[in-house]
């Protein structure tokens, strides 16, 4: 007897991947090897109208977009890059399960060119699932490039779907792939795998049995073939199934003596699949000029080289820094001015409203001051700096960075992924931890989370710019001192990976004791970046959406640390009395009492640290009316500031523990309060020994001078 697909406990399970979606929209998955091109088409495809977000119950997330062809409404859905659906990871579980129980109506398989024998292994795995597959061939001009031809017409033979050759980036061959996906009105006749007699009578007994208790509409060849390949989450599907059915589990132990009886026949259909691809592969590839120079290899051997790669990596890392710190010092002094000059016209307008001082206090020189704060100093570094970064992403260094520092995390006893994660946590630490969903094994990456913060984030940049000006940049000519705040700033992000692999070895060798897995990583293509594209990513997506989140949190926090300042106890403000409280500790550390508070008070987010340290020390209790950095100097040498206590900020700045928000992302990543208490914990005692050791060395050799 077959069961309804509405009655079906192996399809209600999966109910969480069928999408939601307006009436009459047609439903595409977009599939594909990491690095194809899959996101580039993507975001050519939906433009703005698109959305993120995690899939129920999962920690893998997905982007879905809608786009109008012809007279027809699409949602597009953006599967994670992955290799295989043969569910080793949760990517591949999620790309699996969505194709096979999120039924859409089409799945494009993006391709890449340069590779095709590697990409074509996914495309008859997914083939095995649906009938609906069409191919985007994308990076066909880069094939060109090397000397690669294709066959198009053989490979659409070979493979019985449709193959469009594409340049996503460029939108080349895109109307040919959307006329194809319209005018898609009936199921495909694709060229399936034909496996080993063997491993086909196999098939055909497994699929007797399910016929008694599934309908055709399941794909039953394919839930044999999963179970054949002993995939345990389908087994635990069917296990369910049956049972909430009011079927004894029998089925499932017929199954298994019938696949016990064919030793390592599971491995026959994997090695079937890869030579199907390769045998296609070399059927519809040539390659016409062997001579043509690889400038990839090339540009590879000295950007991954163990003697270029590093020093490239690290003065690269130090123009940036130059760039932004240059760059952001007029318009950040601009801004400044500007949002002080209406200051003063906000306090005309509260003076001839005669609104009370304590509400004049709280809004503008608490919440207003503070944001401008933010905003001057935030926006024109931000502005700058991840325009450059994701340039080198866009180009395809990044992968680079981390094949560079793979070695030294394995040496860790993490995963060599954590390094693209830990890039993550230059914009955003909160990002990072979330970045480090690409990580399959649990434990490594529950490591790559707690180290994440260790990585200067994009609130604490202006802190370890600022200080590395005052401080450092000062020890020399004035022509010269930016060239040396730039080369401190990158020396704070060397200490920060130092620290990440010191206490990623200390976490694997004691409470996260492992042995690290190994990984593939693949080095993209170089790219010519689209400037465009590059603007509209990190100017909205990342430093509209790093400040906006300043902003929120600035608002309650400049509010509060106004009330902190002006209520006062026995004639001493509570932030003051606070500070004195914490003076004696933080004199320990190089640091002082109104430091200590500035971070306790910064916890919502790193960006206010700075803006609450000033306004704890203006006797007024209100911030500093910020002109410039000189401005900024005067104010914590008559602090009573020295060159330690700089130093140490920078460095607690670095270590300590992580914001408000990264903690709650961390929360939510390891589904408990251990793991972001923990983190706390670490990461606060790493940075109070740091700087305490700090000082205490410093005061020794000052003692000599």
């Amino acid at each position: 007897m077959g069961l309804s697909h509405e009655s079906s406990g192996l399809a209600l399970i999966k109910d969480e991947y069928i999408v939601e979606k307006e009436v009459n929209h047609t439903v595409i998955a977009l599939a594909g090897n990491p690095n194809t091109g899959k996101s580039t088409l993507f975001n050519y495809l939906t433009g703005l109208k698109q959305h993120t977000g995690n899939w129920p119950g999962k920690t893998v997330a997905n982007a879905r977009g809608t786009f109008h062809y012809g007279d027809e409404d699409f949602l597009l859905v953006d599967l994670p890059g992955t290799y295989s659906i043969f569910a080793n990871s949760q990517e591949e579980e999620i790309a699996r399960d969505f194709i096979c129980f999120g039924k859409p109506e089409i799945t494009i398989v993006v391709v890449d060119s340069t590779s095709l024998e590697r990409n074509l292994n996914l495309v008859l795995q997914i083939m095995e699932i649906t009938d609906n597959v069409v191919v985007s061939l994308n990076l066909i001009d880069e094939a060109k490039r090397k000397g690669i031809k294709i066959d198009v017409e053989k490979l659409e033979k070979e493979l019985g779907i449709p193959v469009i050759p594409t340049v996503a980036r460029d939108g080349i061959g895109v109307e040919k792939l959307l006329n194809t996906i319209h005018n898609a009105k009936h199921s495909y006749s694709p060229n399936k795998v034909k496996y080993s007699s063997e491993v086909e009578n196999t098939i055909y007994e497994i699929e007797n049995i399910l016929s008694t208790y599934l309908n055709k509409s399941q794909n039953i060849r394919w839930i044999s073939l999963r179970l054949i390949d002993g995939d345990e989450n389908i087994k635990k599907e069917l296990k369910t199934f049956l049972i909430e059915h009011g079927f004894t589990d029998e089925p499932l132990n017929k199954i298994e003596n019938i696949i016990k009886k064919h030793e390592n026949i599971d491995d026959s259909i994997v090695t079937t699949i890869y030579e199907n691809a390769e045998k296609i592969s070399n059927e519809v590839v040539t390659i016409e000029d062997n001579r043509k120079v690889n400038w990839d290899k090339k540009l590879d051997d000295i950007l991954t080289s163990k003697i270029t790669g590093y020093p490239i990596m690290i003065i690269l890392l130090g123009l940036i820094f130059w760039i932004t710190i240059v760059g952001a010092n007029y318009p950040s002094e601009l801004l400044a001015k500007a949002f002080f000059s209406f200051e003063d016209k906000l306090t005309y307008l509260f003076t001839k409203w005669d609104v009370a001082d304590w509400l004049y206090g709280i809004l503008v020189l608490g919440v207003y001051r503070t944001l401008a704060w933010v905003i001057s100093v935030m926006l024109p570094p931000m502005a700058i700096f991840f325009p450059l970064f994701t340039l080198l992403e866009d180009l395809g260094y990044l992968p680079r960075v981390a094949f560079n520092l793979d070695n030294s995390f394995r040496k860790s006893g993490t995963h060599g992924k954590q390094a693209l994660t830990m890039s993550m946590g230059f914009g955003c630490n909160a990002a990072g931890v979330i970045a480090c969903r690409i990580i399959d094994s649990p434990r490594e990456r529950l490591i790559a989370i707690i180290t994440n913060n260790f990585v200067p984030c994009n609130g604490r940049f202006p802190i370890i710019i600022a200080m590395s000006t005052i401080f450092i940049g000062r020890l020399v000519n004035k022509k010269y001192s930016s060239i040396l705040a730039a080369i401190s700033v990158v020396s704070v992000v060397i200490i920060g990976i130092l620290f990440t692999l010191f206490i990623s070895k200390f976490l694997s060798k004691t409470f996260l004791k492992g042995v690290p897995s190994s990984f593939t990583l693949e080095l993209p293509p170089y790219r010519r970046p689209q400037i465009g594209p590059i603007l509209i990513r990190s100017l909205i997506d990342r430093t509209l959406f790093v400040l906006s989140r300043a902003i929120i949190v600035a608002i309650p926090a400049g509010a509060i640390t106004w009330i902190f300042a002006n209520i006062t106890i026995g004639g001493i403000s509570i932030l003051n009395r606070t500070a004195n409280l914490l003076n004696p500790f933080g004199t320990l550390l190089g640091l002082d009492g109104h430091i200590l508070m500035a971070f306790i008070l910064g916890l919502p987010a790193n960006e206010i640290v700075l803006p609450v340290l000033i306004m704890s020390y203006m006797s007024e209790g209100a911030m500093l009316e910020f002109e410039n950095i000189e401005t900024l100097k005067n104010l914590l040498l008559n602090n009573g500031w020295t060159f330690i206590t700089g130093l140490n900020f920078m460095i607690f700045s670095l270590l300590h523990f992580p914001c408000g928000t990264t903690l709650l992302t961390i929360k939510k990543e390891t589904g408990g309060r251990k793991w972001p208490a923990f983190t706390f914990l670490l990461t606060t005692v790493v940075a109070v020994l740091a700087t305490f050791i700090i000082n205490i060395v410093g005061k020794f050799i000052y003692s000599f001078i």
